[in-house]
């Protein structure tokens, strides 16, 4: 048993590294690692990065840079890295912080307590995990949740066959493969039984469940398995817009317990730059689409991304798909300058746009959608709703009703209440604070 040995570990990037990080945090649990936040005098310092885009790539390497330098002082004693990065660079990454401890890859994950021990046992001799083939979904079904109390996140699948030009992640995932459905249908039931409400559905495209299984609406049929178990929400994300079928919206507005939550990426909105993203929608597609979500879904929640600066995005372009985003109203909105990462075929395309004018353009969107943002909140004022509560927040208790998902929308605010988390309560709107709602219990 490992019960002596301590660890700081640190999470990065998306709900489905969140997933790792607490399949590796059960991992480690069961061997005896004591998880240690303060990286003072800790045995571990670990990092689960990401390598998505640059951005994600540097954060990832400052936060090694800092487990290292906590090593030169003595305050930890071994450095790993895990995850996303690890399974891009491999061994770049180690060649270039030579005095990271241990590499483990994506497919190593369920083996990170074992290498971590050879790695103490072999004082600190190199251990790099870089091990390919992506070719299983791992089971998910112990973990050591660290989202709040009440949410779960739940991946039905693994990897992408999408191909889009831009996109890093059928090179670090891997293809597109399903989980078998018996397989989630128990981890739910298992996340029901640890008090689970709600669970958030993730994949890299969760349009595309069950299509290497052959079936055609395999979202469709999985939806129709879950909404049988205790859970009272479920939400799905990482809609794929193309695939959101006429099927997939009657089977959302059949089921109460499938929220009226849409996040479907569009990306961008004019054709010419839609077909160089490898992308199979058009500006028609998505309009239809939204018409046709807000016709057969009561009061949908739309929530998207887009890239600015995308090569060969001229001025109009970047109009179109402003206008577009006008006349849309989203409910929600994200906007991110184009990364032309170097092993991306977008990366290597002529027509880069400058640092200066996709910020620019960002901002330009960005503050289209928070008119839009902050009027849908105006007409929220005084509308009773249900919330999932959170936790507690200095002098008020967060919240979330069915249109916020955890961690990256806006939230509901009960200001003097003290509510365990994972709490259903009722409440009306009474104010609003930029993104968010104050609330008052009714």
């Amino acid at each position: 048993m490992a019960k002596n040995y301590t660890i700081t570990f640190v999470s990065l990037g998306c709900p489905k590294n969140t997933v790792d990080s607490e399949a590796m945090l059960a991992g480690l649990a069961e061997r005896g690692f004591i998880l240690d936040s303060s990286s003072e005098n800790t045995d571990f310092y670990l990092v689960n990065t990401c390598g998505f885009i640059e951005p994600a790539k540097e954060e990832a390497i400052e936060e090694l840079r800092r487990g290292i330098q906590l090593k030169k002082e003595g305050k930890v004693r071994f450095v790993a890295a895990a995850g996303c990065l690890v399974e891009r660079m491999g061994r770049e990454l180690a060649d270039a912080l030579p005095q990271i401890d241990c590499l483990i890859s994506l497919c190593e994950r369920d083996k990170a307590a074992e290498i971590l021990l050879k790695t103490a046992k072999s004082k600190g001799s190199r251990k790099i995990e870089t091990a390919s083939g992506n070719k299983f979904v791992s089971n998910d079904s112990v973990r050591l949740l660290t989202t709040s109390p009440g949410s779960a996140y739940l991946r039905i699948s693994e990897g992408c066959g999408r191909g889009c030009s831009f996109c890093t992640i059928p090179a670090i995932r891997g293809p597109f493969r399903s989980k078998p459905k018996d397989e989630i249908i128990r981890e739910a039931e298992m996340l029901c039984e640890s008090g689970t409400r709600e669970v958030n559905l993730i994949a890299q495209d969760t349009t595309g469940y069950g299509k290497d299984f052959g079936l055609e609406e395999g979202l469709c049929e999985l939806l129709e398995e879950l909404v049988k178990t205790d859970l009272d929400w479920i939400r799905i994300l990482y809609l794929y817009p193309a695939s959101v079928s006429e099927r997939l919206l009657d089977t959302i507005a059949s089921h109460k317990k499938i929220v009226n939550y849409i996040d479907m990426p569009i990306q961008h909105i004019d054709n010419e730059l839609l077909k160089s993203m490898r992308r199979t929608d058009s500006q028609e597609q998505t309009a239809a689409l939204i018409e046709k979500i807000r016709a057969k879904l009561d009061e949908p929640v739309i929530r998207t991304t887009v890239i600015s600066g995308y090569p060969g995005e001229t001025a109009e372009k970047h109009k179109r798909l402003l206008e577009f985003v006008k006349w849309a109203e989203f409910d929600a909105l994200g906007a991110f300058a184009f990364c032309p990462e170097k092993d991306t075929p977008a990366g290597k395309m002529d027509g880069q746009i400058s640092e200066e004018v996709k910020n620019r353009r960002v901002d330009e969107i960005m503050r289209a959608q928070q008119e839009i943002a902050f009027g849908k909140n105006r007409n929220m004022l005084g509308k009773k709703l249900t919330l999932l509560t959170e936790g507690f927040c200095e002098d008020y208790t967060q919240a979330r009703y069915y249109g916020q998902a955890p961690e990256i929308d806006s939230v509901c605010a009960l200001p003097g209440e003290q509510i365990e988390p994972g709490k259903f309560v009722k409440a009306e709107v009474a104010e609003t604070s930029d993104y968010d709602l104050i609330c008052r219990l009714v």
